[in-house]
């Protein structure tokens, strides 16, 4: 499975998003290889990714994907993460 965090320039926040998702599917026991990439990168980046984790001002430019967009509200909020993984993943 590929999860992709973005923000916009690709190193800070998505940077923590995607430590914190690796932290959270550890505990949840699933395999996942976690990428942090900017926004204007999501569409080579993200085309065979199952899921996007990213912040509500970048989901327009995320634009049409067939991965779920997931919104965190907090990116250093590992419940918030935590369920909504679980809830896209099942």
């Amino acid at each position: 499975m590929k999860i992709v965090t973005i923000c916009g320039a690709g190193i800070g926040s998505s940077g923590i998003l995607k430590v914190n998702a690796e932290r959270v599917l550890a505990r949840l026991d699933i395999e996942a290889i976690v990428i942090a990439a900017d926004v204007a990168s999501v569409q080579d980046v993200a085309a065979d990714a199952q899921v996007i984790l990213t912040s509500a001002e970048f989901v327009e430019a995320i634009g049409a994907t067939f991965a779920d967009v997931i919104v965190i509200e907090n990116y250093f909020d590992t419940a918030e993460l935590s369920a909504k993984l679980e809830a896209a993943l099942g």
